[in-house]
């Protein structure tokens, strides 16, 4: 596979709404961990912040909302969502490619 380039991603993730300051940052750096062990480069990430959300999920009607831009290897891509999907504090994910 040393024939594939770097692509960029936007992640955009909804925490749980109990979840302090710590726990937030926690996750944001096991993020970093996982694209950087993919040869990656995690160069922008937003905090929106707690927020209302459209509807309900898993009975909650608020959530943390962090967006991250990324370089990555595209089979890195499956790591970082595996681990988005197994823990137990993100209600919501979606990753997609930049183009360009």
């Amino acid at each position: 596979m040393a024939d594939q380039e770097l692509h960029t991603y936007e992640l955009v993730y909804i925490l749980q709404p109990e979840l302090g300051e710590d726990e937030v940052l926690s996750v944001n750096e096991r993020i970093t961990q996982i694209v950087d062990d993919h040869s990656g480069d995690l160069f922008e990430t937003e905090m929106w912040g707690r927020r209302t959300l459209a509807y309900p999920i898993k009975k909650q009607f608020e959530g943390h909302y962090v967006l991250q831009r990324l370089n990555m290897m595209p089979d890195g891509t499956e790591e970082v969502e595996r681990y988005l999907r197994f823990n137990e504090d993100v209600l919501r994910f979606l990753m997609f490619r930049r183009e360009g």
